[in-house]
């Protein structure tokens, strides 16, 4: 289903100004972008768009009183400085699964969340890529002390068998 209108369903007969939950998740957005969503969501606090296929933040309307935005399990790979123009007031954003390989895409939100010394956001994207760096070692562990053991095996197997 697309997003426009998976946004009309979830419209209820509401009007957007009365809207302060939306949840958009799995639906599909054209080309990558926003489609629907519009400066009418004046209310609007709770935004979920995970697993969208969404790859580009630019048209996000201003959404003042947004405090929680879920975006995983998307291709965002920038342009992550848009939600601190558009969204000055968001507290949790979950950038998990998401196409960011380093933290310096980052760089804009740490720097709103220093100008508001009040709120503390929370970045699940570096908690993810901690938990990734983490299974990593483990299976690089793994790996070793498996081939270890058919070392020890191989050599074990030399040693018993008569020459």
């Amino acid at each position: 289903m697309e997003m426009k209108k998976r946004i009309n369903l979830e419209l209820r007969n509401r009007a957007p100004e009365e809207v302060t939950e939306l949840v958009l998740d799995n639906c599909l957005c054209v080309n990558g972008e926003i489609e629907g969503l519009n400066d009418t969501f004046k209310k609007l606090e709770f935004l979920s768009m995970a697993n969208v296929e969404l790859s580009s933040l630019a048209r996000l309307p201003s959404l003042n009183k947004l405090r929680k935005l879920e975006l995983s399990d998307n291709i965002i790979s920038g342009g992550l400085e848009v939600l601190a123009e558009k969204c000055p007031n968001l507290t949790y954003l979950n950038l998990s699964g998401n196409k960011i390989k380093d933290l310096s895409t980052v760089e804009a939100l740490t720097e709103m969340k220093m100008t508001k010394t009040k709120r503390k956001m929370k970045l699940v994207h570096q908690k993810a890529m901690r938990r990734r760096r983490r299974t990593r070692r483990r299976r690089k562990r793994r790996r070793r002390r498996r081939r270890q053991a058919q070392n020890w095996e191989r050599e074990k197997r030399k040693w018993a068998s008569p020459t």
